[in-house]
């Protein structure tokens, strides 16, 4: 049978929720994580690598059964091995799981971060997509409220050294103790239940499962409800005041802004003290860049022994999309104009020592000499270098102000 070769081909398009980079938007989303990568070195943060794809029951039992993520969005399989996996939706879980089965308890405290594609079966929207990249820091192994206020001042600096900090606040609330906590439960269940007839469907869901949650539903019917129920304040043990105290004071010392949100809370029974959002209304109504607290049960919640935690992760496409104009200059430091096919060998050579010696350069060297200059003066460079001859001669010109053009001015000639 033959093929009609006149058949128009049916060309693939992608997955709906994912994105192709190139060209500004993959130099913002480059700059996000080699910004991060820098400061993570500032406060003595290892990088660390999880696999992509994790056992089901490790986002099961970290994320909650009851959880829209876990019953909702996660992408999850059965390999020919019939084993159910799931591709990470977050960074936590792999890692806690990755501390317990390497036998990284021995490094505790152990302080890591890391960067990378996650997945959510998600509504697409402004800066969400259904394969999204975060980044992520985490404090494994320390009970102090210090490891929590370096990761917040950390997340500070990161924000400040991207220059996206204007219009960002840091707001923060604790979750108390175990002790504080149970209390605070037990009271907002009694809450709840004497309203029932006022809350939305998912809140009544949540009731029985989940009750913390309903503190920031954005269901209007909620509102009313959650807005008088009561706050944990009444219910904190003296200790998980002096830890909340001593978090707020560490900050206040590092000279990092925050603003207590009372109704910020985690639903997951791991949860402790430290709960805390980067927001800003720059992104629409999803307006965190930056989020994260301290999960003193979680290790214990995947099989470990119980282990003290804390961490944060922030979204790098929302970060990119929040960074100015005139944050990265994606310029060349040279561009190299071979105006002499004679004078070739001369310019190979100097774009070798000019990458050799740090500069980042691109060479026209093809289509008609008499062009290559005005090719090369359209490419966006600090330096425009034109190599030719003269009466037989070879010459060299460069076009260009500033330090960094001196030097390579230099290097060229040298040659």
């Amino acid at each position: 049978m033959s093929k009609d070769k006149n058949a128009k081909i049916s060309v693939p398009q992608p997955v709906r929720g994912t994105q192709d980079m190139l060209g500004d938007f993959a130099d913002r989303f480059a700059h996000v994580v080699d910004v991060f990568d820098r400061v993570r070195r500032l406060y003595g943060f290892k990088r660390v690598e999880v696999p992509v794809i994790e056992p089901t029951a490790v986002f099961a039992r970290s994320l909650g059964e009851t959880t829209d993520v876990v019953s909702k969005e996660m992408y999850s399989f059965e390999d020919r091995g019939g084993e159910s996996i799931t591709l990470r939706p977050e960074f936590t879980a792999g890692i806690a799981r990755a501390y317990i089965t390497n036998g990284w308890q021995q490094f505790a405290p152990l302080k890591v971060a890391t960067h990378g594609p996650l997945f959510r079966y998600e509504r697409p929207q402004k800066g969400r997509y259904r394969q999204f990249h975060q980044l992520d820091a985490e404090v494994i192994g320390s009970d102090s409220p210090l490891a929590d206020a370096e990761l917040l001042v950390f997340a500070d600096q990161l924000l400040k050294e991207l220059g996206v900090a204007e219009g960002v606040t840091l707001t923060l609330n604790t979750l108390g103790d175990a002790a504080s906590r149970d209390a605070w439960r037990a009271a907002l269940v009694e809450h709840f239940e004497a309203h029932r007839g006022d809350l939305s469907e998912d809140s009544l869901a949540r009731l029985d499962k989940n009750p913390l949650r309903i503190l920031d539903s954005k269901d209007p019917r909620d509102r009313p409800v959650a807005d008088s129920a009561p706050d944990i304040d009444a219910f904190l043990t003296s200790e998980a005041q002096d830890f909340f105290g001593a978090v707020t004071a560490g900050l206040d010392a590092a000279g990092v802004a925050w603003e207590r949100n009372a109704r910020l809370v985690r639903g997951l029974d791991y949860y402790r003290h430290t709960a805390f959002e980067f927001v800003t209304d720059r992104l629409g109504a999803q307006g965190t860049v930056l989020g994260g607290g301290r999960y003193d049960g979680l290790i214990e919640a995947l099989g470990g022994p119980p282990t003290a935690a804390v961490g944060w992760a922030a979204g790098i496409e929302r970060l990119a999309m929040l960074l100015g104009d005139d944050v990265i200059d994606t310029r060349l430091d040279a561009v190299i104009a071979v105006e002499d096919d004679g004078q070739l060998a001369l310019a190979m050579r100097a774009l070798a020592a000019l990458r050799t010696g740090g500069f980042a350069t691109e060479i026209v060297a093809t289509g008609s000499p008499r062009k290559r200059f005005d090719k090369a003066a359209k490419i966006p460079a600090q330096a425009l270098v034109s190599i030719g001859a003269r009466d037989g001669s070879p010459y060299v010109n460069v076009r260009g102000d500033g330090e960094r053009v001196r030097a390579i001015e230099a290097l060229v000639r040298a040659l």
